[in-house]
């Protein structure tokens, strides 16, 4: 086999990730669980998962059966959940992995109870979202008696706001707590954790704090950027005052202007909304993107970056919670659209 070089690298601060989940972990004073769906919200949730079990995370969160076999084998005393539940498809997998459906529905209820063989599950109670979940008097009118619930949950649909439907959802999930008995009882996500300890009840379940999204101000330096991009250098130009670069010809050098160009566009996740914008940095020297971005390659403005030269690594400024002020699109897209070109790297 041939060992080939990826062009493009995520740097990916183990350090940060663990820094992160322990600082979510004191706010609620409950046990701190990681949803590591969608790869680890494209970091890569087999590496996620390996940092955060040796810091002492237990509970993992997926998406789907498919995110939760590629996670096999688990640790003995690991428990993960699949959070969109169990369709007729699924069932073989569900009896068959060591881990739990989170129901979310009187048909997906009815599934587990044919099937389930008596096996532990979740139930997804739906407290105002009307996303996912049973409706409360579903959850009360009986439906759920009898069935093993290791974990009730709830999930908030405002709480990176200062929403009074956070107050709301915490009243309508103490009334469930107090009728449907379980093993525990889960509402929290990164930013209900810091909405305070009331929201924490016995697990929460953060998702984009982990990774250095900010999902309120009350993680505003706590909270440590986790995924850092890079990208090769293919070639430095220089391109005399007057003439353009890139496609439509949107930016013009008003002066004789060194251009590197990188291996790197939308097609990896690095949108044309960045233009304008984005940026990157060669030895803490900033390198403002020109022109447009094209499906592989942009063009950086790097006349402040003397001795640049192919070859050479550049860090894309990511930043999580400047870049989507800047680009307009949300911390989740910004990580998870990272493409499978970049290759992950543990640091």
């Amino acid at each position: 086999m041939i060992d080939i070089a990826s062009p493009h690298r995520l740097r990916i601060d183990s350090a940060a990730l663990v820094s992160n989940w322990r600082w979510l972990a004191e706010q609620s004073g409950a046990a701190c669980g990681a949803a590591i769906k969608a790869d680890g919200y494209g970091l890569g949730a087999r590496g996620v998962m390996k940092h955060l079990v040796a810091a002492g995370c237990r509970d993992f969160f997926v998406s789907t059966w498919v995110e939760a076999a590629a996670l096999m084998p688990l640790a003995g005393d690991v428990s993960l959940s699949v959070l969109h539940g169990v369709g007729d498809s699924d069932m073989v997998a569900a009896k068959t992995l060591p881990v739990r459906p989170v129901l979310n529905s009187l048909d997906q209820v009815a599934r587990w109870r044919a099937g389930g063989e008596g096996r532990a599950c979740d139930i997804m109670i739906d407290t105002g979202m009307n996303r996912l979940g049973l409706r409360i008097e579903e959850a009360m009118g009986g439906a759920l008696d009898g069935l093993r619930i290791d974990t009730l949950l709830s999930h908030l649909a405002s709480a990176d706001e200062d929403s009074a439907q956070n107050a709301r959802q915490l009243a309508a999930f103490r009334t469930v707590r107090d009728r449907i008995p379980a093993r525990r009882y889960s509402l929290a996500n990164s930013a209900g954790i810091c909405l305070g300890a009331d929201y924490g009840f016995d697990l929460t379940r953060p998702g984009i704090a982990l990774y250095g999204g900010i999902p309120r101000a009350e993680a505003r330096g706590a909270i440590r950027q986790v995924a850092f991009p890079e990208a090769r250098v293919l070639q430095v130009r220089s391109v005399p005052a007057g003439e353009t670069v890139g496609y439509g010809a949107i930016w013009t050098a008003s002066c004789d202007t060194r251009v590197a160009i990188a291996n790197l566009g939308y097609a990896d996740g690095y949108l044309r909304c960045h233009a304008g914008s984005g940026g990157a940095f060669w030895q803490a020297r900033s390198l403002p993107l020109i022109g447009r971005v094209s499906m592989d390659l942009v063009a950086f403005d790097a006349n402040e970056a003397e001795g640049l030269v192919e070859g050479d690594w550049i860090a894309i400024d990511y930043d999580l919670p400047e870049a989507a002020a800047r680009s307009g699109l949300s911390q989740y897209e910004l990580l998870t659209g990272l493409g499978a070109r970049f290759e992950r790297c543990w640091v």
